[in-house]
């Protein structure tokens, strides 16, 4: 028989998931308005930041598996966003920003960062040793803590 849980124990998978869509959900409809969903607007910024970068190297700075961030990036793409580019040695292929895709960044950005003082009003002080928490774990090797 499975034990019943006690409210202190509560599971953090479960707990940081619930949070994370709810998060994910703000965000999202405060970038409404740009036609940018919050997945897409962390995409281009990272692009944005690095000018130009593969699909592996954004893989590891995301914290997602391929499949998905090349289907994320294909829809960008198809939206005119961003385009692929031969890397410098031509094995792999870069991404980069369109004129459109700097703009819609640029027109999201103002919505992010609203959204962003309300979240880390919201959360309060503990903010900044929550946010460098949330990272360790975030870079952890997926086996260990």
């Amino acid at each position: 028989m499975i034990a019943r849980q006690v409210p202190e124990r509560q599971c953090v998978c479960s707990t940081l998931r619930k949070a994370t869509r709810s998060v994910t959900q703000f965000y999202d409809n405060a970038l409404r308005p740009s036609g940018l969903r919050s997945t897409q607007f962390n995409i281009l910024a990272e692009i944005h930041g690095a000018g130009s970068t593969s699909i592996t190297r954004l893989t590891k700075i995301l914290i997602m598996d391929q499949t998905t961030l090349t289907r994320s990036l294909a829809l960008l793409e198809r939206n005119g966003l961003l385009k692929f580019v031969p890397a410098e040695d031509g094995r792999v292929k870069s991404a980069e920003l369109t004129k459109k895709g700097t703009l819609a960044l640029v027109r999201a950005q103002p919505l992010w960062a609203a959204a962003q003082e309300k979240m880390i009003s919201s959360i309060g002080p503990i903010w900044g040793s929550l946010s460098a928490e949330l990272e360790r774990l975030a870079h952890q090797e997926k086996s260990s803590v």
